[in-house]
Order: C-alpha cells, then structure tokens, then sequence
C-alpha cells in the first residue's frame, strides 16, 4: 500500500486505468465464454475459421489487461506508460472503426460515438502526458 500511496501514478490515472482495465476484462469473457452476447453485436461466429478470430482477439485483449493489471501493481511509471500508449493507439483506431462499422447494438449513434471516443483518447493523452512529466521530473531530481 505503501509503493502505491507513494507512485508517480496520479490516483485518477490509476482509476482510468482499472475502468479500462475492467472494460477489457468484460470483453474477454465475451470472446472466450459468451458468444450469444457476442452475436447480439452483429457478430455471427460460424465455424472454425470465425472461432480462430475471435479467440485470438480474446487472447490479445486478455493480453492487454494481464499488462494493465501488471503496471498497476507494480507502478512502475515508465512500464505504466507503455500501457497507457496501448490504451491510446487502441482506442484512437476504435474512434475511426466504431462510426464507420457501428455494432448492432451500439449504445449511441456513429457521430456520438466519435465525440465519446475523442473524449476518451484525449483523457489518455492527457493521463500519459502527466505520467510522461513526473517520470521527466523524478529522473532529473534523481529519485
């Protein structure tokens, strides 16, 4: 408790990334155990082929979250800021993707999509910029 009171990590970063961090995790079990919620999407997992895409994506995100849950944990700023790059070019590409091929049941409509996506991409920019300065600050001072 003691590392993570004392971190370079603002704690409204450390809440950004347990939100996307349990958004990720949500999608795993979607890829992995809940293919009925995944068809509600739009997406139809016929056959081996359809199995292999989504299981891989459920292997990559898994990956992603196993490394969000790792930097969490450790707070160790400069591994905190390879995740939060992940975060950010996962994200921006899903800005462009999510409003040209929306999800069958996506909560909003293409244009509110991009303005909440831009909105997300633009709090991890920031979340990395200041993560990026107290790593800067912490090396020069020598700590």
């Amino acid at each position: 408790m003691q590392k993570f009171l004392k971190s370079d990590i603002p704690i409204w970063v450390n809440v950004l990334q347990v939100l996307l961090t349990l958004i990720m995790l949500g999608q795993v079990y979607m890829y992995f155990f809940d293919h009925d919620l995944l068809a509600t999407t739009g997406v139809t997992v016929n056959g081996t082929p359809d199995l292999n895409l989504v299981y891989e994506m459920g292997g990559r995100t898994l990956t992603m979250a196993a490394a969000s849950i790792f930097v969490m944990i450790t707070q160790n700023a400069r591994q905190f800021l390879v995740v939060l790059f992940m975060n950010i070019l996962r994200e921006g590409t899903e800005t462009i993707i999510d409003p040209l091929f929306p999800i069958a049941n996506a909560p909003a409509g293409p244009a509110m999509d991009f303005g909440m996506h831009v909105v997300i991409v633009a709090i991890e920019i920031l979340a990395c910029a200041v993560v990026w300065k107290r790593l800067k600050n912490s090396s020069q001072t020598g700590n």
